[in-house]
């Protein structure tokens, strides 16, 4: 495998990874309210791929959030036991949000990284044509 496509295989792996990351971000921000609900972390790991020694990203687990549910004082709300309270989710948006922006970031410079050996592979390929 030639270093340019090594190079986009990394990326490209990067952007799916960093896709699949935002994917679980929006479930946790649009679950936010649900009660019960325990927000999902994900974590990442190198893979090698056989016939070379290219590193590429995925994710390796999705995990549920053990820290405690929020308690939450409703006592008209279907769940609420008779003390009134009913557990909400484990959410916190302004985390969310910031992880988000990361995985974005993240997502953004794998993509600049794949076009830059786009452009320098073909940018070769004309030069080698003359």
């Amino acid at each position: 495998m030639s270093d340019f496509s090594s190079a986009r295989s990394v990326s490209s792996s990067g952007m799916s990874a960093q896709a699949q990351r935002l994917r679980h971000l929006s479930e946790n921000i649009s679950n936010a309210d649900t009660p019960g609900y325990r927000r999902k972390t994900v974590s990442f790991e190198t893979a090698f791929g056989a016939a070379d020694a290219v590193a590429n990203v995925n994710v390796s687990h999705v995990r549920l959030d053990q820290t405690e549910l929020e308690a939450i004082f409703d006592p008209s709300h279907p769940l609420a036991d008779e003390t009134g309270h009913y557990e909400g989710s484990n959410v916190n948006l302004m985390l969310e949000l910031a992880d988000a922006r990361e995985a974005q970031r993240s997502y953004e410079a794998n993509l600049k990284m794949f076009d830059q050996a786009r452009k320098m592979s073909s940018s070769l390929m004309q030069l080698l044509r003359r």
